[in-house]
C-alpha cells in the first residue's frame, strides 16, 4: 500500500456513514452519567413583609402586583406615548438586546455537541511515484498516476459524563441571565424617563408659579412707585419692591436651565437627537398613584436584576459539572469512508468504496493538580455568585423600604406644607392690607412675599418628590416583569438537552 493510500485509510463507505452517524447521536439516551452538582436556587434572607408598609398603606390598590406598562398608572398620554419609544428607539436597549442574542446563539453552539461533526474534502492529484523509494514495488516504481478522492470523516464524543449537558445547561442559564440583564435595562430605562418627564413636569408647575408671582410682583411695585409718586411711600418701599420683583425673574430664569436639560434627557431616552426633540409645557397636577407593594417574597420574581443574579449562580453551578467531567475519560468515536479511484469516471462506483469504523479512549494520568485547581475555581466561582445574588436582594428590600418610607414621609409633609401654605397666603393678605393702610412699611411686605413664595414652591417640590418616590418604588419592585417569563427567552431544547435544574 503507498503512502498516500495508508493516509485515507480511515475514509468510510458513504452509505454506511450516514446512517451511522445519526445513530451516534442517539447515544446520549442511553449514556446518560451526569457529574457535578444539581442545582438548586440556595436561601436568601427575605422578611415576611416590609417594616415601612405597616405604617404606610396606599389608598385602595386596584391589584396585588404591578403589571405590564407600569407607567400608565400616571394616566398622562404624553408620558405614555414617550414611554411606547423606548422599545423601538432606544440605542442602550437595542445594545442589551444584541447582548443577549449573542448569549443565545452560545446555547445552539453548545447543542452542537451532542451531534456528531461530518465533514468532506474532496481532491484530485496527479502523482509520480519514486522509483527508487524503498521497497517500492516493479508496479509503482516510477509510475505517474491519477488520484481522485471524496472522503468523509464523522467524528462524535458521546456525552457519557455529562461535559455537554453541564455546558448547554451553562449557556442557557447565561442566556436567561442575559435577557433578565436586558428587562433590567429596559426597567431603568424606562424608570429614567418618567423621572426626567415627571421633574419636567414638576419644573413647569415652579416655573409657572414664579411666573404668576412675578405678574404678582409687577403689580406690586406700579403700586409702590404710584404711592411714592403721591408721597405715600419711600423710594426704599420702591427699592424693595423692584428688588423681589428682579430676584424672582431670576429664580425663573436659572430653573429653565434643568427643564432644558431634562427635555435633552428625555431626547435621548426616546433615540431622538436632543436638537429635534421638545417637550411641551405642563404643569405637573396630577397626584402619585396607589402602588400595591406585595410581599418581599415576590421581589425574587419580580426584580430581572435578582432573577439575572439567580441565574447566574445555576450558570456557575454548571460549570463545576465541567470542571469534574475533566476526572473522567474523553471517549470517541470515528466513522470515516469515502471513493477513491484513478480514473474519474469510477470514481463513484461500489469497488471505489472504502471505510473504517472506531473508537478512542483518552485519560490524563498526570496533570500536576490542574483538574482539581480547576475545579475548586469553579466551586469559589460558583460562591460568588451565591454572596452576589443574596447582596442583589438585600439592596432591593433596601430600596423598596426606603421609597415606602419616601412616600410615607412624604404625604405627611406635603399635608402640613399645605396648611403653611395657606398660613403664608393669610399672612401676605394682611400685610398688604396693613401696607395699604399705612400701619407698617413695605419691609413686612416683602418679608411675607419671601415667605408664601419659599413655602408655594417648597410645596410644588414635595409634590414632585412624592412622584419621584413613586417611581423609584415601582422600579424597586420590578416594575410589571416576571421572571417566568425566563423560560420563554430561549429557544426549545436539542436533542439530549435538559432544562436547567432550578429555573425560576
Amino acid at each position: 500500500m503507498n503512502s498516500s493510500s495508508q493516509r485515507r485509510l480511515c475514509f468510510t463507505r458513504s452509505r454506511v456513514l450516514i446512517p451511522a452517524a445519526l445513530a451516534l447521536a442517539a447515544l446520549p439516551s442511553f449514556l446518560s452519567c451526569t457529574v457535578g452538582p444539581d442545582y438548586r436556587r440556595p436561601a436568601a434572607t427575605v422578611p415576611a413583609s416590609y417594616k415601612e408598609d405597616s405604617n404606610w398603606h396606599p389608598a385602595q390598590p386596584s391589584d396585588t402586583a404591578i403589571r405590564g406598562k407600569w407607567w400608565e398608572l400616571f394616566g398622562d398620554d404624553s408620558l405614555n406615548a414617550l414611554q411606547e419609544q423606548v422599545n423601538v428607539s432606544n440605542q442602550s436597549l437595542k445594545a442589551a438586546e444584541a447582548q443577549f442574542l449573542q448569549a443565545r446563539a452560545l446555547i445552539r453552539q453548545a447543542r452542537a455537541g451532542y451531534l456528531p461533526s461530518l465533514t468532506v474534502s474532496p481532491s484530485a492529484a496527479r502523482i509520480r511515484e519514486s522509483g527508487n523509494e524503498p521497497f517500492a514495488g516493479p508496479v509503482t516504481a516510477g509510475v505517474t498516476q491519477n488520484e481522485y478522492i471524496i472522503p468523509f470523516d464523522a467524528s462524535y464524543e458521546p456525552d457519557v459524563w455529562g461535559r455537554i449537558r453541564r455546558t448547554v445547561e451553562n449557556a442557557r442559564a447565561g442566556a436567561q441571565a442575559s435577557a433578565a440583564d436586558m428587562e433590567t435595562v429596559r426597567l431603568s430605562l424606562h424608570a429614567e424617563l418618567a423621572l426626567d418627564y415627571l421633574q419636567a413636569r414638576s419644573l413647569d408647575a415652579e416655573i409657572g408659579l414664579l411666573d404668576s408671582t412675578v405678574t404678582s410682583y409687577e403689580r406690586a411695585l406700579e403700586l409702590t412707585e404710584s404711592r411714592y409718586q403721591g408721597g405715600v411711600a419711600s423710594q426704599v418701599d420702591v427699592a424693595q419692591a423692584k428688588t423681589q420683583l428682579e430676584t424672582t425673574r431670576a429664580q425663573a430664569i436659572d430653573l429653565h436651565v434643568q427643564r432644558a436639560q431634562l427635555e435633552h434627557a428625555v431626547a435621548v431616552l426616546i433615540g431622538r437627537p436632543a436638537s429635534d426633540f421638545t417637550l411641551p409645557v405642563s404643569p405637573l397636577a396630577a397626584s402619585p398613584p396607589s402602588v400595591p407593594v406585595g410581599l418581599p417574597s415576590l421581589l425574587l420574581e419580580r426584580r430581572p436584576d435578582i432573577a439575572a443574579a439567580e441565574r447566574r449562580m445555576a450558570a456557575a453551578n454548571a460549570n463545576i459539572g465541567v470542571a469534574r467531567s475533566a476526572y473522567f475519560p474523553a471517549i470517541g468515536l470515528n466513522v470515516a469512508g469515502g471513493f477513491e479511484s484513478d480514473i474519474i469516471t469510477t470514481l463513484i462506483q461500489g469497488p471505489s468504496s472504502m471505510w473504517s469504523f472506531g473508537a478512542a479512549a483518552m485519560e490524563t494520568l498526570f496533570e500536576g493538580g490542574q483538574r482539581r485547581a480547576a475545579t475548586e475555581q469553579a466551586r469559589a466561582a460558583y460562591d460568588e455568585t451565591v454572596a452576589d445574588y443574596r447582596q442583589t436582594v438585600l439592596t432591593a428590600i433596601q430600596e423598596v423600604e426606603d421609597n415606602i418610607a419616601a412616600l410615607r414621609v412624604l404625604e405627611r409633609e406635603a399635608d402640613t406644607q399645605r396648611v403653611a401654605v395657606d398660613a403664608a397666603e393669610h399672612s401676605l393678605a394682611l400685610s398688604n392690607t396693613r401696607y395699604r393702610g399705612g400701619v407698617t412699611s413695605y419691609l413686612e411686605v416683602t418679608t411675607a412675599q419671601s415667605t408664601a413664595l419659599l413655602d408655594e414652591r417648597t410645596a410644588v417640590q414635595i409634590q414632585g418628590r412624592r412622584m419621584t418616590a413613586c417611581v423609584l418604588l415601582i422600579k424597586a419592585l420590578g416594575g410589571g416583569w416576571d421572571a417566568a417569563s425566563l423560560q420563554f427567552v430561549v429557544s426549545r431544547p436539542a436533542f439530549g438537552a435538559t432544562s436547567a435544574p432550578g429555573a425560576p
